[in-house]
């Protein structure tokens, strides 16, 4: 058995440019046991499995597998300490056609950890699906795939210009609601349930954008009785997913 243990290896420069957004063309990477169980069931596109010896057993064979020192590992994953494992995995190829169901949007949303708790907590209440912003966070960064928990591989999430999806949920009537601070806005519980609707969560700071205000059906916001100035992003998006289901 062959084992890599020089971090100057061609397959490992190669494979950790994947680390960089500008490289992730056709594959992504994903590290820890509970990611890749995740992509084993839900039988995503597994390209490459690096793994440490003593863990060598415990992988399956949908992917080439190659034995690395803990050394090598570490050069793939920004985690300090990595698991264990991490794994290649080939992106897919998915277009965005609107129709009904119970849709998220994230306009512009900056942080990683917040896409990918926003993206979890959909795919928790049943979402159809999540549409990422051009402008915002790269959902296959590591920090964002952490936050995801896998959730990535139950739900479809397309990044595509908001004036497309504006106008795909226009031209479909689909409801459109819009978090957002405006005095035109209405608390949260006034609105009546939807068996199909489009919910928009704005950048961290400038909150949604003039257009999609201008073109919401109805902007929300969400009462707050203590002195705090705002929510979290994630933790008010939290709130408004699992009240209109």
């Amino acid at each position: 058995m062959t084992i890599i243990t020089s971090k100057a290896n061609n397959l490992i420069k190669k494979t950790k440019k994947l680390l960089q957004k500008k490289y992730r063309k056709t594959s992504y990477l994903i590290e820890g046991w509970h990611l890749y169980e995740e992509a084993r069931a839900n039988k995503a596109a597994i390209l490459r499995i690096f793994v440490t010896e003593d863990f060598l057993e415990r992988v399956g064979d949908e992917g080439q597998v190659v034995v690395v020192s803990y050394d090598v590992l570490k050069e793939l994953t920004e985690s300090q300490t990595p698991q264990g494992i991490v794994a290649e995995i080939a992106l897919e190829s998915k277009k965005w056609k609107a129709s009904n169901g119970r849709f998220l949007i994230l306009e512009d949303v900056q942080d990683p950890g917040n896409v990918g708790t926003m993206i979890r907590t959909a795919d928790a209440a049943g979402f159809d699906a999540v549409i990422v912003s051009d402008k915002s966070a790269d959902i296959y960064s590591q920090k964002t795939l952490r936050s995801m928990q896998g959730s990535h591989f139950h739900l479809p999430i397309y990044r595509m210009p908001m004036s497309r999806v504006l106008d795909d949920v226009t031209a479909h009537k689909i409801p459109l609601l819009a978090s957002t601070l405006s005095k035109d806005s209405i608390d949260y519980r006034q609105l009546d349930k939807f068996s199909s609707f489009a919910l928009v969560m704005g950048n961290e700071g400038q909150g949604i954008s003039d257009e999609m205000e201008q073109r919401a059906d109805y902007l929300v916001h969400i009462d707050m009785p203590g002195q705090a100035e705002s929510l979290n992003v994630a933790v008010a998006a939290g709130i408004l997913i699992f009240s209109l289901i």
